[in-house]
């Protein structure tokens, strides 16, 4: 058996973690499927999935590592090219990865105590609607 639907949602730029983890395990529930793979891919080459604890401190830590990878005050080809601005968000977003897959027991996502599912938003624009498209397949 297989599900699948769009998450929409806006992000207000560069920096914004939004926890969708609520939102997919609905599109799970709703489903109907007890054991299987859910697949949560961003549409877009500036914006991330991950699975992180969604507290101040590690969100903090995460977009200071991220910003040690692709520092906003050096010179990217990619903004030489095209005169956007957002070499760094491709390659924070190339580093990170546009999705994840979680298993599915019992109607429900296998995730730790601490663990939920983020969208990650690199965008250098301050504002930005994203697609997410959750895929349940099993049984």
């Amino acid at each position: 058996m297989l599900a699948s639907a769009d998450l929409l949602l806006s992000t207000r730029g560069e920096g914004d973690i939004v926890d969708i983890t609520d939102k997919v395990q609905d599109i799970v529930r709703s489903s109907g499927i007890k054991a299987g793979l859910c697949h949560v891919f961003v549409v877009g080459s500036t914006a991330a999935l991950t699975t992180i604890e969604y507290e101040p401190g590690v969100l903090k830590d995460l977009s200071r590592a991220l910003s040690v990878c692709a520092p906003s005050d050096i010179v990217y080809d990619h903004d030489s090219r095209w005169g956007d601005g957002n070499g760094r968000s491709h390659v924070k977003a190339a580093m990170v990865g546009p999705s994840l897959t979680v298993p599915v027991r019992n109607g429900a996502l296998v995730l730790g105590t601490w663990q939920q599912i983020v969208l990650l938003e690199l965008d250098t624009r301050s504002r930005r609607d994203r697609q997410i498209v959750v895929t349940v397949m099993g049984e």
